[in-house]
Formats: C-alpha cells, structure tokens, sequence
C-alpha cells in the first residue's frame, strides 16, 4: 500500500508537471546541445539505475555524461548500453554477495568489497561490453578528487579499458573509508567530495540545456557543520583536507544553484519526490528495489514529454 500511494503522487504530479511545463515554457527539447549529469549517493544511486535503464528502453542518447561516484559507475553501464546492468550489480549482486561490510576494512583496507565490484564483475560476472562504449559517440566524464591539489579532475577514456574502470573506481572511494585511488600517478579519492553535481562542468563545455539526475529531494540539505579536519589524518596531502572541510557548504551551494537553474527553465531535473529512507551503504534489498521503481516512474514523469532531437 505504501508503495502505491507513492506511485499516485508521481502519477499526480505528472499532470501538475506538464500544466507548469507549458505555462513558463520548460525545456521540452532535447538535443546535441544537451548534456547529461549524474550524482553519486552511494546505494541511492539505485534511483539513477532507473533513470538510467527508462533512457536505454526509449533509445535516448546525450552528446555529454559527466559523472560522479555511483553515478559514474551506474553511467558506465548506460554508454555501453548494457540494460539492467547498474541494477544488477546495485541490488542483484549485493542480494547474493553482500559486499558492503566493515570485514572488507581488514583485507581490502575499504569497507566495500572493490575487487569484487572493478575486477569480478566487469570481467566475469557481467562483462563490460568495452566495444559497444568504445562506439558510443558520446563524451563520457568521471569526476575525480585529486588529493594533491584538493580540486576536481574531469576524466574520460575511450581506449584503455583498465584506466576506465581505474578512473571509475577512484571516482566512487568515499574518504576515510576506501583507499585512495591512484590514476595517471596522481592520487585520486571520490569525485563528490569537491563537486557532487558537475552542472557547470556540461554548462563550461557548451552544454546550454541539461538533463540532471539528483538521489535527493528538492529542498534536501545537508544539516551537518563542516569542521576542519586535523593534520594528522590524510596528513599528505593537506589541501585535501581542506576540501574535505567544506563539503556541507560546498553541496548546499550546489543543490541551491540547481534549484535556481530547475527554476529559470535552464535544467530539467529528475530526483526522488520525497525524502528517501535509503542510505548511502543501504543493504535492504526491498528498499533498494522501490527506489529503482522510483527513479524508473520519475525518468517517465519528467522526461516522457520532452522532445528528443538526433
């Protein structure tokens, strides 16, 4: 019953969606000037499977992804258009191989099971089709936090298959809990910790409209206080501390300026409607599964009036 009263407020929203839509005149065109961009959150990330897999069955394609964490690896499942795959390995595989845990700490020094997720499964379990991504026309960027500068690092590969998912992985190691990732010999933690929603990277690019995939509600904001973080841990790289002392204020900063775009017509946004009761390292499979319900009802919601141009 909870399931369905929530589906009828997204049934109910779509009319209300389309009526505001046509009045202020909303993006409704999507085309190659359009970019794509897509969040982390962890296990929430299993909305933007849903997002993800409600594009691949309507053939929708974007000129530019831009990625983060959990959404750069969900991401990469969509370039290679393998559909039903960032679910599998978000609710399937966590069902059978439960690999989220703190026993990873002591043999993997991360409390996810990484060589599970960057080595088993692309290669084993449920290949990346690395031909079919290396064909996507597209862009595809994954956000990085370079631990020596504390700033972002946009990064794409189409032809070294080991560096793509080296690049995906350093892109979702949360701090504190996953090792740091080194790419290009540069240290690497996840993307998220200096831009969580990379909209003025597709904007800086050219992208002028853009298509963003959030795993909060509108009005979501961290309530937490950023605090400085002492010299003694990650006491290498210091400007990374930095970063990682300002994370509140940073999001915040970013999901008001989303709202603001949402606002102006500039951005089509898709995101939960309301406040999730799923978290970032969430383990209950039936949770899960709503939430990619969710995200698949939301995509149709926002996007299933919206023109798609070649």
């Amino acid at each position: 019953m909870k399931h369905l009263i929530k589906y009828a407020k997204i049934l109910i929203s779509f009319g209300i969606f389309i009526n505001f839509t046509r009045k202020l005149g909303i993006i409704m065109e999507i085309g190659k000037h359009t970019g794509l961009v897509l969040e982390g959150g962890g296990m929430r990330g299993v909305f933007t499977c849903g997002v993800l897999d409600w594009l691949l069955d309507h053939h929708v394609d974007f000129p530019y992804t831009v990625a983060v964490s959990a959404g750069a690896c969900n991401g990469l499942s969509y370039m290679s258009r393998q559909r039903g795959r960032a679910k599998y390995s978000n609710i399937d595989m966590l069902k059978k191989y439960k690999y989220i845990g703190m026993r990873f700490l002591w043999t993997q020094h991360s409390i996810l099971n990484q060589e599970l997720l960057y080595k088993d499964f692309p290669e084993r379990i449920v290949p990346y089709d690395f031909e079919a991504y290396r064909a996507n026309p597209g862009v595809f960027e994954m956000v990085t936090t370079n631990c020596l500068t504390g700033r972002a690092n946009y990064l794409s590969e189409k032809e070294n298959y080991n560096r793509l998912i080296r690049i995906a992985k350093a892109s979702s190691s949360l701090p504190y809990v996953c090792p740091v990732v080194i790419v290009d010999r540069e240290p690497m933690l996840d993307g998220g910790i200096v831009d969580s929603i990379p909209v003025e990277r597709a904007m800086s690019l050219g992208y002028e409209r853009n298509v963003v995939v959030l795993t909060r509600n509108r009005g979501y904001r961290k309530t937490g206080r950023d605090i400085r973080i002492p010299s003694f841990i990650y006491r290498r790289f210091p400007r990374l501390r930095v970063a990682l002392s300002h994370r509140c204020e940073c999001y915040n900063r970013q999901l008001e300026l989303i709202e603001q775009l949402e606002d102006e017509g500039k951005i089509l946004v898709v995101r939960p409607l309301e406040k999730l009761e799923v978290d970032r390292l969430e383990d209950n499979i039936g949770k899960l599964t709503a939430l990619y319900e969710e995200g698949y009802a939301c995509a149709e919601t926002v996007l299933g009036t919206c023109i798609f141009n070649e």
